[in-house]
């Protein structure tokens, strides 16, 4: 399952739902047939089918209504929901794009091969996505905070699990 978001909040009194949306086309998720919630991204076995009635931007965040959600105390049950998909109903991405969860879990090497860590989360910024990269010896672990732009990552093949980027392991 790929984690798409999470509700933050009901939105009126309607069923209405307040969504922070991870990644920056929300609006795609229309082209799905269903959508799923969950309250935990741990167990597979909690995530729950949804038809999604409409999606729109509201400010910064996005509401979108579900088809049974009809009222606020529904939608208050939602809280805190984690919003995915399987791999297979996303839409697919342009050449240069790629799901955060294509990213998780990726090599990260310098402009020579040399591995600085791993990709394990990004971080949404406003000006760009930053890539959170952990490099573990032994009992120590550093992280590197990488800005996801053209100037920083070279290239990125999820097929081959790398990312180079134009960084030193000193920075």
């Amino acid at each position: 399952m790929v984690v798409l978001g999470r509700i933050t909040a009901p939105y009126g009194i309607k069923g209405w739902l307040k969504l922070w949306a991870y990644g920056d086309e929300p609006a795609r998720w229309k082209e799905m047939p269903r959508i799923w919630l969950a309250p935990t991204t741990d167990d597979p076995a909690q995530w729950r089918e949804w038809s999604l009635a409409d999606l729109r931007p509201h400010g910064a965040a996005w509401i979108m209504k579900l088809a049974g959600i009809e009222d606020r105390t529904a939608a208050e049950s939602l809280r805190g929901h984690y919003v995915g998909a399987p791999r297979d109903f996303l839409p697919a991405t342009a050449e240069g794009e790629y799901y955060w969860a294509d990213l998780i879990g990726l090599q990260v090497v310098d402009g020579e091969g040399r591995p600085l860590g791993k990709v394990v989360d990004l971080l949404e910024t406003g000006a760009h996505d930053v890539l959170v990269v952990r490099e573990e010896t032994g009992a120590h672990a550093q992280e590197r905070l990488i800005p996801f732009v053209s100037a920083w990552v070279l290239d990125v093949r999820p097929e081959a699990g790398f990312v180079r980027v134009a960084w030193e392991r000193d920075w």
